[in-house]
């Protein structure tokens, strides 16, 4: 019985809250000298903020991407198998780079390392100006970044240097780039870099985004693009052959014009190139009837990447504007006083106190 009268001893009545919570309320409220003070103090340190904090500008590029729809090629198909003709071996990789896996490209270390190395004037580099605008060798003490030659071919860089390259690809991928597409329905992607130095974020867009792209048009159209180099080699090849025969053919004639038709030997020369002939002209059409699909294969599976806006000065910028950081700045120095007053209440009620 006495357990039970102690736990009923123990629980909290709405009661006992509610008298609680006016007794903080008007501990707080005695406080409001010093809440006043910091209000103040947050105020002047929101307005300093929202001065000298440098602006963020963004650099915004939007493309439309228009996969290659190879189901056009179904009847072309069918015609070509009437013909005995087999397109698997020329069409591309269906899955393969889809519209979802360029937004991947842009994030890559590959993309994004060769675009640092990139130009950014007749003078630098874009990691060069990354460097000199974020101060990365006054914060980076342990590499001293000065003396790095970035402009040096690749292969000839030393483990720090792409170490440097790498982490810098990295705090871009982070911190700065922004690949996005709003609507899944649409084929529209937003790619944005964003930056405190102008000209370095509207630079390295634009270099990123003609690199990425690039890349992305040759790898959807290698496997076909090397199929039609293939089927043109060996059209051309054939096509050799053929003009040889049929200029063989035309010599044996202008040497025998009027050949005696009772004497067979003498037409067996003439003969056997005209079955050569023959072969080299049916080998031929074959392969022009195939080189001719796979032009139309090759030009159905080029992808269309149309530029819809492009950066242009002056660039978006956001800022903390003054009302802004003098809200902010009044609230959360209140915030973090009514917090250090609870806990320095709660300690002298309960530690002092007992």
């Amino acid at each position: 019985m006495n357990g039970q009268q102690h736990i009923l001893d123990d629980k909290i009545t709405l009661k006992e809250v509610i008298l609680n919570f006016r007794v903080w309320i008007s501990f707080f409220l005695s406080q409001w000298k010093i809440f006043l003070l910091v209000a103040l103090i947050g105020i002047v340190l929101g307005v300093l903020v929202s001065i000298f904090k440098k602006p963020v500008y963004h650099a915004e590029t939007t493309f439309v991407l228009e996969e290659s729809d190879m189901g056009g090629m179904g009847q072309v198909s069918g015609i070509a198998s009437l013909l005995g003709i087999n397109l698997g071996s020329m069409t591309g990789p269906s899955g393969i780079f889809q519209g979802e896996n360029i937004m991947e490209l842009y994030r890559s270390d590959n993309m994004l390392g060769k675009t640092l190395l990139s130009p950014f004037d007749n003078k630098s580099l874009l990691i060069d100006k990354y460097i000199e605008f974020n101060e990365l060798d006054r914060k980076w003490n342990k590499v001293d970044l000065a003396k790095l030659d970035f402009s040096i071919p690749r292969e000839n860089f030393s483990v720090t240097q792409d170490s440097v390259v790498k982490e810098i690809s990295k705090l871009i991928r982070e911190k700065h780039l922004s690949v996005e597409k709003p609507n899944r329905k649409l084929s529209i992607i937003y790619v944005t870099v964003s930056a405190k130095d102008e000209q370095f974020a509207k630079v390295f867009n634009e270099s990123m985004v003609e690199r990425v792209n690039n890349f992305y048009l040759e790898t959807k159209t290698k496997k076909t693009a090397e199929n039609l180099s293939i089927l043109q080699s060996q059209a051309d090849s054939v096509r050799a052959v053929l003009d040889q025969n049929l200029m063989e053919f035309a010599n044996m004639a202008d040497r025998i014009p009027f050949p005696n038709s009772l004497v067979q030997s003498a037409t067996v020369d003439s003969r056997r190139k005209q079955v050569d002939i023959q072969a080299a002209t049916a080998v031929f059409a074959e392969i022009t009837k195939n080189l001719e699909i796979a032009k139309v294969n090759h030009r159905n599976n080029s992808p269309l990447i149309q530029i819809i806006d492009s950066p242009r000065y002056p660039l978006k910028s956001s800022r903390i504007k003054l009302l802004k950081g003098m809200v902010y700045g009044a609230a959360l120095m209140v915030f973090a006083t009514l917090f250090f007053l609870y806990l320095r209440q709660l300690y002298r009620l309960h530690i002092e106190g007992s």
